[in-house]
Formats: C-alpha cells, sequence, structure tokens
C-alpha cells in the first residue's frame, strides 16, 4: 500500500513515499480506499518534529493526514450502519505513527465514518470532517445560544468559515476578524460584523460590542491577545491546547478533535448542512500525493483559503 510520510522529521522535502503493509478492517471498523486527503496545519506539525517528544514512544514512519474521502472496501465484523461496500464515505483520522489518512487505504472506527456530502466529489468531501467536527466542537463546548454573540477569529480558514456558518445557523450573532482581502469571503460567509484581524483584534470587537463578546473560538491561535473581547463569565474555545490564568469568570475550553472523533451522528449531521447549502466546501487546490512536498511549502506560505488536497 502506497501512503505518504517521513521517517526522520524536517521540512517538506522530508516527505517521501512509502510502501506500508496492507490492512484489513476488523470489528468495529472500516476500510476506505482513499481518492483524497486533506492537507492540514496539524499536519506540518507532525512532519517537523514539533510533535516528536509525544512520538517518541511511537517508531517511524509516520504518516500525516487526519481526513480523507473516498469509498468504502470493507466493514468489520460487529457494525451496525446503514452504509455498503462501494458507496463514497469520508472519514476522520486519529493519526498514530504509521496510520494517516496520507495513504490508499485507512481502516478507522466506523464511529469515524459518514457519507460524503450528495452533489460533492471526494476531493470536496475531504475537507469537512476535521476542520468541521473542530468546529462543532468549539460550539458545543461554549453552550452560547440564538441571539448571544459569538466572535472568531481566524475567520477566513477552514476551522474558523466552519464556525461562523454553524454559529449563524443556531442563530448566533457573529462578529469576525478577515485581512482587507478576504472581507468580502468573510460576510458571504454569514458574519454580521467584521473587524481587520490582527494581535490587537480583541480591542476593534470591545468597539463594535463593548459589553463583550459571549464566546470566542479562536482560529487564529492569539490565545490570551484576545480575551480583552469577551465579556464577564464568558468562555474561549482554543485549538491548540491553551488553557490560561483565569480572569474575570472566563472559562478556557480546549477542543482536541480526538473527542469528537467516533462521533458519528455529528459528522452525518455536518454531511446534512453542506448538502443544504449551511456549509461550504473550500478547496484551493488538489495535487497528486506525490507532491505532498509541495502542498506543505504552499501551506506553509501562508494565504491559502479553502483547503489543499492530496489525491490518490
Amino acid at each position: 500500500m502506497k501512503a505518504v510520510g517521513v521517517t526522520e522529521f524536517g521540512g517538506p522535502d522530508a516527505l517521501h513515499e512509502l510502501d506500508l503493509p496492507e490492512r484489513h478492517a476488523g470489528s468495529g471498523e472500516m476500510r476506505i480506499r482513499v481518492h483524497a486527503a486533506t492537507v492540514n496545519p496539524t499536519d506540518t506539525v507532525l512532519r517537523n518534529g514539533d510533535r516528536a517528544k509525544a512520538l517518541s514512544s511511537v517508531p517511524p514512519p509516520y504518516v500525516p493526514g487526519m481526513d480523507a474521502a473516498g469509498v468504502l472496501e470493507e466493514i468489520g465484523e460487529g457494525v451496525d450502519t446503514d452504509l455498503t461496500v462501494g458507496e463514497h464515505v469520508m472519514a476522520i483520522v486519529v493519526p498514530q505513527g504509521s496510520h494517516g489518512a496520507y495513504a490508499e487505504q485507512i481502516v478507522v472506527p466506523a464511529g469515524s465514518v459518514a457519507r460524503i456530502p450528495s452533489g460533492a466529489d471526494d476531493v470536496a468531501a475531504a475537507t469537512l470532517p476535521m476542520n468541521g467536527l473542530t468546529a462543532r466542537l468549539a460550539l458545543d463546548a461554549l453552550k452560547l445560544r440564538a441571539g448571544h454573540t459569538i466572535a472568531v477569529t481566524g475567520a477566513a480558514g477552514s476551522f474558523g468559515g466552519y464556525v461562523v456558518q454553524l454559529a449563524k445557523a443556531e442563530g448566533l450573532r457573529v462578529v469576525a476578524d478577515a485581512s482587507p482581502a478576504d472581507e468580502n469571503l468573510v460576510r458571504e460567509l454569514g458574519a454580521d460584523i467584521v473587524v481587520e484581524r490582527g494581535a490587537d483584534v480583541a480591542d476593534r470587537i470591545r468597539k463594535e460590542v463593548p459589553e463583550g463578546v459571549d464566546g470566542l473560538a479562536d482560529g487564529a491561535v492569539l490565545d490570551h491577545r484576545v480575551i480583552g473581547a469577551i465579556r464577564d463569565g464568558g468562555g474561549i474555545a482554543t485549538v491548540r491546547g491553551f488553557a490560561g490564568e483565569p480572569e474575570r469568570g472566563i472559562t478556557y475550553h480546549p477542543v482536541l478533535i480526538a473527542d469528537y472523533a467516533q462521533e458519528q451522528a455529528k459528522l452525518d449531521r455536518l454531511r446534512a448542512q453542506a448538502e443544504s447549502g449551511q456549509l461550504t466546501l473550500r478547496v484551493a487546490r488538489s495535487l497528486p500525493a506525490e507532491q505532498a512536498a509541495e502542498a506543505h511549502r504552499l501551506l506553509e506560505a501562508g494565504g491559502t483559503r479553502g483547503r489543499l488536497v492530496l489525491t490518490f
């Protein structure tokens, strides 16, 4: 089985083709023939060695990739599902060693798999599971109600964009950040108020919402720098595990996608919302898997809107 990964940490060129043993679906699992695997910032962190300490007990190679789409090939014993072999499906993947989405085949828990949205191809569908579920988890953690105000940083990105759209679907007022070049995009996603992005974005949010927002989803990873935008007793959802010093009764909610990796009903709900137009699947560009290094270079150069996707 062909895969793409690293045996030594490094820059994009550390990625190379691997030949891995074929796996089959065990009890409670499904095997997918991958047609598309999305490239996310977390993949570059695995590749460059920032997670080396956490991986010290796991031997190489290391295969990145947290979401994929393709054709369902096998259904293991004990799986209760209405999916059938041959259907196009998408999946959330929690990488571990040689298990990652940058591969011709993946074996994942059945709870990590859902049909792709009707009308979407595998490339577009692959962009939904990881960022969509992370956005869902952030909103679930904040527990806001219709009429509440949420701020979203990094709103032009995939996670931030999904938060904006999911929040609007739930009747929230959305304040989002954007560069001048991305302002129209963020408004099209549904933001009610758009402020200029930057390290001091909290001041601009407070200018628009003097009482402070009820919750904030920090896709820009500004951490403590955005606390000033939040009202006393509000909440902040962070995406890199940040949990700062408590102040003014604000609650930190570090969101870890592994917590929702087998929430099949939530993934299927995202499918339905994509079908209804509540969520927009955004593909920046697709590249063949052998150009994974180029995809990582493009991502790390910044400015990508939508996701880069590897095809197998």
